[in-house]
């Protein structure tokens, strides 16, 4: 009965262990996404534009790091960002190093907060402060309220871990199993390398597993330096997020994600070589600032409260200075790494030329971060779609040519990819709205349901000026240089407003003030077309060409100021969402 009540226990504390653990990731889920939401759009134009120089680069992925608690969140949305053509490949490296650094604040955090003081006493009530503040009616405040419920769950998940975890003091065989892995000199650092790489692996959280390496070590389960193992190992396993998050991404986003690795991998690579001098280091370092020696057990210290801090403090600095100290090697060499990620992931020879360019995969950790992709695929299409007229306007002079069908065919094919790309947003579209999105993000989602609407009507407009062309050439009939002249003129507006209309599409509503650009384009389009209507009225009266001429010439011209209209009304759904 005994040998069964203990197995009972037993499995008691590993599933309490294993839920205080699943409790430490939602709480850092929910902080990392709420604060994504609390920063908005703010954040990722600080991201995107804060790259002018390496400097700057590390110092933003610090800072965004640090404020959302996630290196992986944040090398996910740099990867998102190449992928989307917003940060160069150049870029994308700094950044992720200054991510590297950013992420040692976690274990800081965990340290100073999460040993020392009974940060569960206070978690409670913040989670009622983070509930009352769900219930307000704005949405940055509902964010802000999950943000702080994420944080205190965050350390209640630690403080969980901390008291249920089993007491292998009380069963010695256990611990000396453990201990047996740790006494193989340096295969035994090789292995706790590995372990911590593939505990982050598993969890997907380099900080889930630095809080499980803080809590072995306060416990004394393993010595300083297997816990220094476990952290090289976690700055491994934490690049797979990224490469997992690239691997539907273009090739610039793998470049990006195989970047971090090579930068983590290496870092590993020439710490391992002068392990034990560098940890001397850090030891050197803690002691002089008033510690504990980190190599000295906590079970034959004096004071083991003391040196269970000392260890934690030490295995946080070296975190840091092995960070610190990879960036400032590597920073100076950025070009070159990115030389080596080119050469090993090359690009296609042929990629198909019109496809979903940047959501191919699934959502992103975020509505909002989704979103912006999103965007990104809307000024895609705008560009292919600017790209139809351009083989319009070569149609036209070409239209009684050999070389017009080849034309038609393309204008044809270019119809079919706006019915595709259209329908392959909106799916995507459908996906984001089925997550809890703000009514901003609402309002965003269904502006891109009408823009891309507009997007398909143009493709069918391209087409059917096609077939106008198709049918004048099988009927035999000609356009005068004059005539051809002002058709082409029609076209030229057109290639005009299609660049307004881009341009606002890559400003949107947040820095888009006016439409006063696109009303300008419409205004020339609607001019021209009245004035070459009224001028083919006094053509047909003057007998300079046939009735039959005339209505093909008016097809033309109608159908494009068609096209003018649904250009206008993409501009219009932009300022639709600031109302």
């Amino acid at each position: 009965m005994q040998d069964k009540s203990e197995r009972m226990n037993t499995v008691l504390q590993i599933l309490t262990l294993l839920g205080s653990l699943g409790l430490f990731l939602y709480g850092m889920t929910l902080m990392s996404e709420s604060l994504q939401k609390v920063a908005g759009d703010g954040l990722r134009s600080f991201l995107a534009s804060m790259t002018s120089n390496p400097l700057k680069r590390v110092l933003t992925g610090l800072f965004v790091t640090a404020v959302i608690q996630s290196s992986s969140a944040t090398t996910v949305m740099v990867v998102s960002f190449v992928n989307a053509g917003l940060l160069t490949l150049l870029q994308a490296v700094g950044v992720i190093m200054g991510a590297n650094i950013g992420t040692t604040v976690t274990a800081w955090l965990i340290s100073l907060l999460g040993f020392k003081a009974d940060i569960a006493l206070i978690s409670i009530p913040l989670i009622g402060l983070g509930f009352i503040f769900t219930m307000a009616k704005r949405q940055k405040r509902k964010n802000l309220g999950e943000m702080i419920i994420g944080f205190a769950l965050l350390f209640l998940g630690l403080t969980f871990m901390k008291d249920s975890v089993p007491d292998l003091g009380s069963n010695p065989q256990a611990l000396h199993f453990l201990q047996s892995w740790t006494g193989w000199g340096f295969g035994s650092t090789l292995i706790f390398v590995g372990i911590g790489t593939v505990m982050t692996i598993i969890l997907q959280s380099s900080s889930a597993t630095m809080a499980l390496t803080l809590v072995m070590l306060n416990l004394g389960w393993i010595p300083f330096e297997i816990g220094c193992a476990m952290v090289l190992g976690e700055n491994i396993g934490t690049t797979i997020t990224a490469n997992l998050a690239a691997a539907v991404g273009n090739v610039s986003a793998k470049r990006a994600a195989l970047a971090h690795t090579f930068f983590n991998v290496f870092g590993v690579f020439w710490v391992l070589i002068i392990f034990r001098p560098f940890l001397k280091l850090v030891s050197l370092i803690v002691t002089g600032l008033g510690a504990d020696d980190p190599f000295i057990p906590i079970s034959q210290a004096t004071d083991p409260a003391a040196a269970s801090t000392s260890v934690l403090y030490a295995v946080s600095l070296l975190h840091t200075l092995f960070n610190v100290t990879n960036t400032f090697i590597l920073v100076w060499f950025t070009p070159q790494l990115c030389k080596l990620v080119t050469l090993v992931i090359k690009a296609p020879k042929e990629e198909e030329k019109y496809r979903l360019k940047f959501i191919q995969g699934g959502l992103l950790s975020t509505a909002e971060l989704s979103l912006d992709q999103a965007k990104q695929e809307v000024v895609h299409f705008a560009r292919i779609m600017k790209r139809q007229y351009e083989f319009a306007k070569e149609a036209v002079i070409k239209s009684e040519t050999d070389e017009f069908d080849n034309l038609f065919k393309k204008l044809e094919y270019y119809e079919q990819v706006a019915d595709r790309i259209e329908f392959e947003i909106a799916e995507y579209l459908n996906k984001i709205g089925e997550e809890e999105i703000s009514a901003e993000s609402g309002s965003r989602i269904q502006s891109m349901y009408k823009i891309i609407g507009e997007l398909e009507s143009m493709g069918d407009s391209g087409y059917n000026i096609g077939r106008i062309l198709q049918r004048k050439k099988i009927n035999n009939i000609h356009f005068d240089e004059v005539m051809t002249k002002n058709v082409l003129s029609m076209l030229a507006l057109i290639e005009r407003a299609f660049d307004v209309m881009i341009e606002n599409l890559n400003a949107g509503y947040t820095r888009l003030h006016d439409i006063a650009n696109a009303y300008d384009a419409e205004h020339a389009i609607n001019e021209c077309r009245d004035n070459l209507r009224e001028g083919n009225l006094l053509n047909l009266g003057n007998n300079a060409y046939s009735y039959l001429v005339g209505v093909y010439f008016m097809d033309i011209i109608g159908e494009s100021e068609r096209v003018g209209d649904f250009i206008i009304n993409v501009s219009e759904s932009i300022m639709e969402i600031k109302s």
